[in-house]
């Protein structure tokens, strides 16, 4: 079993710019332009309005994900930046990052975590699904796109 060593970390931080530039190049590979242009403000992520986090594996950066309260609903978290680096995928990383951020959203207050993602992003889907996430209106920076999925959750 894999030690999981989750931590609470500034969003303009050197690691978290790594994982997230990192994540940018997933998306961009798998849909491309920029990958991802949803307008994000760093402050964004700070708390009590939201969290980062990053996962570590024997001291190496190896995921993160965070979340921002939703402009329209602040007991609403908005699920961003949830990225797995390729080298630690299948070890269970993801789910605890998830489950790290859900936690955190329901300790600053939120009662339920949206997300969006999309069709060229299947383990995503499938994880979220595994975890309790629902299909729901289509929201946020892609509503109307084909290939947009969006998901929610009560915390």
């Amino acid at each position: 079993m894999t030690e999981i060593d989750i931590r609470l970390t500034r969003y303009g931080s050197r690691v978290a710019t790594e994982l997230t530039t990192a994540a940018l190049a997933d998306l961009s590979a798998r849909y491309g332009g920029d990958g991802d242009t949803t307008p994000i403000q760093p402050g964004e992520f700070d708390p009590p309005e939201g969290a980062f986090l990053v996962a570590y594996v024997d001291h190496l950066p190896a995921g993160c994900a965070g979340f921002r309260t939703f402009a329209e609903d602040e007991t609403t978290a908005e699920l961003k930046r949830m990225y797995v680096a390729p080298e630690f995928r299948g070890r269970g990383i993801a789910k605890a990052l998830l489950s790290a951020v859900e936690g955190v959203a329901r300790e600053t207050g939120r009662s339920r975590i949206w997300l969006e993602t999309g069709t060229a992003q299947p383990e995503a889907i499938g994880l979220y699904e595994r975890s309790g996430y629902v299909r729901i209106e289509d929201f946020g920076h892609y509503k109307g796109y084909p290939d947009v999925r969006s998901f929610g959750r009560d915390l």
